[in-house]
């Protein structure tokens, strides 16, 4: 069993910046990939963001590479977004997703590559 959490949403004005934490609880060896996803109302789930928990390796999404940011921290199971240049259509609810396949960093985050999601963080930006 691995559980996800977030934290780090809130409200912001345009052009500000928030940064988002995710801990993944589970045998650090079992995780290799970890994502950010976001959700709008009324909107799919989007991926934007990966990265690879051994290499860093990074991939980012065209609506929000430049601006966002992520990161390891000292644990494996550790990442940090950080999301600047804030737009109000980056409002939604952002949520933190780890897998245990290898990590694929070619497109978008799928989310049939990530089994163990958390609950979610609001993030509100305001113009």
């Amino acid at each position: 069993q691995v559980d996800v959490v977030e934290s780090g949403g809130g409200s912001v004005q345009a052009g500000r910046s928030l940064i988002l934490s995710c801990v993944a609880s589970e045998n650090t060896k079992s995780i290799n990939s970890m994502a950010w996803f976001r959700q709008a109302p009324g909107q799919d789930r989007e991926g934007v963001v990966s990265i690879d928990t051994d290499t860093g390796s990074t991939f980012y999404a065209d609506s929000v590479k430049g601006r966002f940011t992520i990161s390891r921290g000292n644990a494996k199971n550790t990442v940090y977004l950080q999301m600047s240049m804030l737009k109000p259509e980056d409002t939604a609810m952002y949520y933190c997703a780890a897998g245990v396949s290898p990590w694929q960093g070619l497109a978008p985050p799928s989310e049939y590559e990530y089994p163990h999601w958390g609950q979610g963080t609001q993030v509100t930006v305001s113009s």
